[in-house]
């Protein structure tokens, strides 16, 4: 899916969750707020925080239909990054009031489920201390490389944006930029750990079933 129209859809339904708070805060009928959990894969995109730096784009804008690719500074949280095809992009589009309210809990929970799913495939992942996202040899300072970025938006507890998983993605699109704004560190996918391409729709299948059991979610579409 375009990353434009991606972002307009969540937007709309982050937007809808909102406007049944705003009622519910004036009314004695309480709706039941919606929750949705959208997975996708986009064409190459470069996308930019609110608070990035436009410096991370390592080539200029106007050159990047060279590589076809677009790009788009918007409202997440956490710097550059890059969406393409052969990477998992999930966007839980959430009331946490109906789960939990604690945003780091929350981002902690997107990261685990990522950890269980690539344990899944025998590979031990986990986190590097104030670095958002998983990581492969996250113990080996010099080795650690990034498998998953992470990067929402909250208001009033609905959330927005989300994890971007690296599946069959293409490597070479990461040299453009300086990915999360992490010099130090490089980028990899579950093809490269594991040698060759992997289903992609297999993957999927499992990050969803651990989505749904970390969050305790029953799902009903």
């Amino acid at each position: 899916m375009d990353y434009k129209q991606a972002w307009d859809y969540q937007t709309n339904l982050f937007q809808s969750i909102l406007d049944i708070k705003a009622l519910n805060r004036n009314s004695g009928d309480q709706q039941i707020t919606p929750n949705y959990l959208l997975f996708c894969e986009h064409p190459h995109v470069y996308t930019l925080g609110k608070s990035g730096n436009e410096q991370n784009l390592l080539v200029k804008k106007e050159e990047l239909n060279t590589v076809a690719a677009t790009y788009y500074h918007i409202n997440r949280g956490g710097d550059i990054t890059y969406h393409g095809p052969g990477q998992i992009v999930v966007y839980p589009i959430i009331d946490l009031e109906n789960f939990f309210t604690d945003i780091h809990k929350y981002m902690r929970l997107l990261e685990e489920a990522v950890i269980q799913t690539l344990k899944e495939f025998a590979i031990q992942a986990g986190r590097i201390k104030s670095l958002t996202g998983v990581w492969i040899d996250s113990e080996n300072e010099k080795n650690a490389r990034k498998i998953c970025a992470l990067g929402v938006k909250t208001s009033r507890w609905v959330t927005m944006h989300g994890l971007a998983f690296n599946v069959n993605a293409s490597l070479d699109y990461f040299t453009n930029i300086v990915p999360c704004g992490i010099a130090d560190k490089t980028v990899t996918s579950l093809q490269k750990e594991m040698g060759g391409p992997q289903d992609i729709e297999r993957v999927k299948k499992i990050l969803k079933e651990k989505l749904i059991s970390l969050f305790e979610m029953e799902l009903i579409n």
